[in-house]
């Protein structure tokens, strides 16, 4: 396929809406500042998972587990809750000021490890860090721990707070040319130390302070060897930062890649606005989703990116909420020939978008065993 007709298929694919799918449970305590940004499975039966982030009073969150029986978009998904899948517990994810969390997850399933994979935000004493958590079927989890950045110079990105982190399903080659898992991940630049206090570095040769897409590599014949060696990342370099009007303010990894003939996709989300002055200061900022497509061998070469974004908030149910004018993609389901993309909405609730595909092969689903 030719560089322009990749070009039109992607520029052509919106999301259109099925609305929303999890809202807030009425009389759930650990419910009752949201449930939103999920990350999903697909069993090796075939069933369909989401593991929201459910946020209690104070801002307190869990990893729940909803099975989606019902995945069918023109009658209405149906969703039935199945308990929490992780909750605070490890130090890295427990402050004593501000109770901790568990926070945003995005899953992907290993096929060379016969595992999946969840990313998620852990929010311990020194602030927002990615963790990683495991599971043989996508249904119990086992934590492996933070992210461990090795052989970086410059400055210590195991300092820095850090979102967003998407995992490639698959093996691409790394800088120098060995098998490598890559990881997406949104280093913030503000380093948290023990006394509580934050304060900015940027990483040698960056000028521009708004938060960006970074990449990392996870040795693949390590991890092959041994699993529990997927927290150590190395050769950490910038991948994207804001370019268009729309994300302005920052962006970060959404979807966990999707391989197609044409590359790798990713659903990712760019920020508009202004940042809140201080902790207790309201948010002016508008959150929306836009595309990418990277090269299948190297990933660091984006083929294509939306100039304009794919998804943005409208109606109550995305623009009002505990952050007003949110979507915030973090799930991705492939059926057949329908991509079913779930985001979160305002920071509330779950909703769930579908794209037709049939113009997109698929290779391998970032978080199933077997294509479709």
């Amino acid at each position: 396929m030719s560089t322009e007709a990749r070009v039109s298929i992607l520029e052509n694919l919106r999301l259109e809406r099925v609305g929303v799918v999890l809202e807030p449970e009425p009389g759930n305590p650990q419910e009752v500042w949201g449930v939103l940004n999920p990350g999903s499975c697909r069993t090796p039966d075939g069933r369909l998972f989401l593991y929201p982030r459910m946020v209690a009073e104070g801002n307190y969150s869990r990893i729940g587990r909803v099975e989606v029986t019902r995945p069918r978009p023109e009658v209405g998904p149906e969703l039935v809750r199945r308990g929490i899948a992780l909750q605070p517990e490890a130090d890295y994810e427990y402050d004593t000021r501000s109770h901790g969390g568990v926070e945003d997850p995005r899953i992907t399933y290993l096929p060379r490890l016969r595992q999946y994979v969840m990313t998620y935000t852990a929010l311990g004493r020194l602030g927002p860090r990615i963790a990683l958590a495991r599971s043989l079927d996508g249904v119990s989890w086992e934590r492996l721990g933070l992210l461990e950045f090795v052989g970086d110079t410059g400055v210590d990105f195991g300092r820095y707070g850090n979102k967003d982190g998407v995992l490639f399903p698959l093996p691409i080659n790394d800088p120098a040319g060995k098998p490598a898992y890559a990881l997406l991940h949104r280093p913030t630049y503000l380093m948290h130390n023990e006394d509580g206090t934050i304060h900015q570095v940027l990483p040698p040769g960056i000028e521009d302070s708004r938060a960006s897409i970074w990449i990392s590599y996870i040795d693949a014949d390590v991890v092959h060897d041994d699993p529990n060696q997927l927290t150590r990342v190395h050769e950490t370099r910038f991948f994207a930062g804001p370019r268009e009007p729309w994300e302005r303010l920052k962006i970060g990894a959404g979807t966990p890649p999707l391989l197609t003939t044409d590359g790798w996709l990713i659903f990712y989300h760019g920020v508009a606005g202004k940042e809140p002055e201080s902790a207790t200061s309201s948010k002016h900022v508008c959150y929306q989703a836009g595309l990418m497509l990277l090269d299948r061998d190297d990933p660091t070469a984006i083929l294509f990116r939306s100039g304009e974004p794919v998804l943005s908030p409208t109606g109550a149910s995305e623009q009002d909420g505990v952050v007003q004018n949110v979507v915030f993609p973090t799930a991705l389901d492939v059926q057949a020939h329908r991509l079913d993309v779930y985001y979160g909405a305002a920071d509330t609730r779950v909703g769930l978008a579908t794209a037709e595909s049939s113009t997109l092969r698929v290779l391998q689903p970032p978080s199933a065993p077997e294509p479709p």
